[in-house]
């Protein structure tokens, strides 16, 4: 794979430079018309060959929202030594050893060693589960290769490929529909509307994703219907990999952490000020100079929390581990504390707090006034119908009492030129 990989994947020729390809195009794709496009991405109806798919996807990259990225053994220890309360530890064991305490010395570094060793572990057990459960739902994508119709692990993806899409199917990419039939499109995870949004080819001014309605965006749902797309925007120049990209910022420190630095900050201060008054008082009073540092030396062990650390990474350790029992993967030790200490947690996607559900709460006639009528009527539709249920049918079925002696004689099912289904029902039960 190539050392740089430019995070954006159109093409403008097949003898594209990596330049221009990390170029963001503006307009959005989906304003512009599917031949311009299908001439940009140097692609066709037919998709790509194999060949061609392996040298973007060698140049490009893998079509994943962000890259996970481990950190290495030796810059985990260093972080760890570089917190106030371990540095006071080892400064602590240092000169205990210098003045010839080496029974200190060596108990104090055994618990650090012990301590850091305990938490490294645990966090690479944790990534290591998370990278055996994230492998254990790859997905696959109907992709025409070569002409053909060939099933690929979704991260080999890259701009040109022609896509397949079904009900069911999660939206591998960003691209532009080629032909649709009746197609549904759950688009929560990106917008926070719950409601199915229809999408058909054609052409598109629309400045955002909600509206335009000629394109697919990775992390979508197909609901129902069938369509084929050209990928436009693979892994991190999707709209959902700049969401994760976003998010991938430098980690913020935890509560506990930030808890756990303060007192060591605190200690160093009481440390350093106590052995200088020490050692000062010593030497005022005509002491041995080594009688004086010695001294200051058994006070400043004594203030050091040896075990601290220690007794924070078992609790922590124990809790990762009951947590693990329940299916729940803890990756940060001391974000458990965090976790914790939660009473309410608010998930905000598009500026309002929502949950992507409908809820039915009223339900009236023509002249405005609350019928029940109306909500049996309702609740006949949306159970006895047999094509795609829609958010909406789930919300008045969770309300309408379930029909007892009805019979569905017919049905007209929805289509987006009379916006609703219909159904004939027999409500003696005589069918």
């Amino acid at each position: 794979m190539a050392a740089s990989i430019p995070k954006h994947c159109d093409f403008a020729s097949d003898q594209v430079s990596k330049t221009s390809a990390a170029a963001e195009p503006d307009p959005p794709f989906w304003t512009k018309r599917l031949d311009s496009t299908l001439t940009r991405l140097a692609a066709t109806a037919s998709g790509l060959s194999t060949t061609e798919a392996a040298r973007r996807i060698d140049l490009y990259g893998p079509n994943e929202a962000r890259a996970q990225v481990r950190s290495r053994v030796l810059g985990k220890v260093v972080t760890r030594l570089s917190q106030p309360l371990v540095a006071l530890l080892l400064i602590a064991g240092v000169l205990a050893g210098a003045l010839g305490d080496v029974s200190s010395s060596a108990i104090i570094a055994g618990v650090v060693v012990m301590s850091i060793t305990l938490e490294i572990w645990q966090e690479h057990k944790a990534e290591t589960a998370a990278e055996e459960l994230k492998s254990s739902v790859a997905l696959n994508a109907a992709v025409l290769r070569d002409g053909t119709l060939q099933r690929i692990a979704v991260n080999r993806l890259v701009p040109g490929d022609v896509v397949e899409l079904r009900a069911g199917d999660l939206t591998p990419a960003d691209g532009l529909i080629i032909s649709a039939q009746n197609i549904l499109v759950d688009e929560a995870a990106l917008t926070g509307e719950p409601y199915p949004v229809h999408k058909r080819p054609g052409s598109n001014m629309a400045s955002s994703i909600g509206d335009a309605v000629n394109a697919l965006f990775a992390g979508s749902i197909v609901i129902s219907g069938s369509s084929r797309m050209v990928v436009a925007k693979t892994g991190a120049a999707t709209v959902f990999g700049g969401v994760a990209e976003a998010l991938s910022s430098d980690e913020l420190p935890t509560t506990l952490d930030r808890g756990l630095g303060e007192l060591g900050r605190l200690l160093i201060k009481m440390t350093l000020f106590l052995s200088f008054f020490v050692v000062l008082a010593q030497l005022t009073a005509h002491r041995p100079a080594l009688e004086a540092f010695l001294f200051a030396l058994a006070l400043a062990v004594g203030l050091t929390p040896e075990l601290l650390p220690m007794v924070t990474t078992v609790t922590l350790s124990r809790g990762a581990v009951r947590m693990a029992k329940r299916g729940v993967v803890a990756k940060k030790l001391s974000a458990i504390h965090d976790l914790g200490a939660l009473n309410v947690l608010c998930t905000d996607k598009t500026g309002t707090l929502t949950d992507a559900r409908v809820a039915l709460t009223s339900y009236v006639n023509a002249e405005g006034a609350t019928s029940a009528e109306v909500l049996v009527l309702a609740g006949l539709n949306a159970s006895l119908t047999t094509g795609a249920r829609s958010p909406l049918d789930d919300a008045i079925a969770a309300v309408a009492p379930p029909p007892t002696n009805a019979c569905l004689i017919a049905e007209a099912p929805f289509d987006f030129e009379r916006r609703r289904a219909s159904v004939l029902v027999d409500r003696t039960g005589n069918g």
